[in-house]
């Protein structure tokens, strides 16, 4: 079938909010869409670093457990409390 010929909603000049828009493109195929689509040249200055350590799985679990009971990351939740101890050790 050609491009032409593709029946698809219009696309919106603009969405309201990021979840009008999650809605929309759960719903509708990018490639459908091609036509609006241009090429973009953009740079990427990443300056956050992430480091892993390994921790047991016990330790693990709890806190995903509790970050959760918390409503944040288990992430989020181990850089507060680390943070938290190396306040109190300085």
């Amino acid at each position: 079938m050609s491009k032409s010929k593709i029946k698809r909603d219009p696309l919106p000049e603009e969405f309201e909010t990021i979840e009008e828009a999650a809605e929309f493109w759960d719903s509708h195929s990018l490639a459908d869409y091609e036509d609006y689509q241009k090429e973009v040249d953009f740079e990427v200055d990443l300056k956050r670093e992430k480091n892993y350590f390994a921790i047991e799985k016990e330790l693990s679990d709890a806190i995903h457990k509790m970050a959760k009971r918390k409503g944040i990351l288990p992430e989020t939740l181990v850089n507060l409390w680390l943070k938290e101890k190396i306040m109190e050790a300085t």
